[in-house]
């Protein structure tokens, strides 16, 4: 992809929402951290429905080891894999608290460390928290670098060093959010709405959805034809 179309692409998306921000609902390092453990493999929406129960009773690392994996359980239930996520939760907040001081680490390593966290986590928080350049690649990420030809890889991880590589430095800090909230709702995984993406002339996606025909304009009958139809339907 030619740079000054990937910058217009960018151009585009920041107009369209100039502060884009996660959807996970959080007030701390720490529940930011908790919420995105929890996003693995499910919905936004299912992790929020159970932090609004969880935080209220335990937000902070303490809390959470103290109330013990059987604890946490009953409240991250709208999660799935939440068996696996009590114990990983429980064990973060423990390593968090033995090793870091009760604070959120600021470094890769440190994070991806921690039960539960991966590259992509760690990213997020690294990129939202500390306002380092991170890119973190999930599903919807990965699809849209691919179809639009921002960035086309085989692995996310080739996907999130192109996009760092080939990202216009104004847009790297916010570019995670444009391109997840793009893939979500726009370029989703079937019938991607390419007639209302405002994009969609710079994408290079050879497959792209077609608007739906308009329905035949039925013209109005002469007033001879209607009188005839109306006599005949009377007999």
């Amino acid at each position: 992809m030619h740079p000054a179309t990937r910058r217009a692409i960018y151009r585009r998306l920041q107009a369209a929402n100039p502060a884009p921000t996660t959807e996970l609902l959080y007030s701390s390092p720490f529940e930011l951290l908790v919420a995105v453990m929890l996003s693995a493999h499910t919905t936004d929406k299912s992790v929020n429905a159970a932090t609004r129960n969880l935080f209220p009773v335990a937000n902070t690392p303490a809390a959470i080891a103290a109330l013990g994996v059987e604890g946490v359980k009953p409240y991250i239930k709208p999660v799935g894999l939440y068996n696996t996520k009590a114990k990983n939760l429980v064990g973060l907040a423990q390593q968090i608290l033995e090793r870091h001081a009760g604070e959120v680490p600021g470094d890769r390593a440190a994070l991806e460390a921690l039960p539960g966290v991966g590259r992509k986590t760690a990213s997020i928080i690294l990129n939202m928290v500390f306002g380092q350049v991170e890119i973190a690649v999930d599903t919807h990420i990965f699809r849209v670098a691919n179809r639009t030809g921002l960035a086309p890889g085989k692995t996310p991880r080739a996907v999130e060093e192109a996009l760092i590589a080939n990202t216009p430095p104004e847009y790297l800090k916010d570019a995670h959010h444009w391109l997840i909230l793009h893939g979500r709702y726009v370029c989703t995984a079937r019938a991607p709405k390419c007639p209302t993406c405002i994009i969609r002339d710079l994408c290079e996606y050879k497959h792209k959805t077609k608007a739906a025909p308009r329905p035949a304009r039925r013209l109005p009958l002469p007033s001879r034809v209607r009188s005839r139809s109306r006599g005949r339907a009377r007999v």
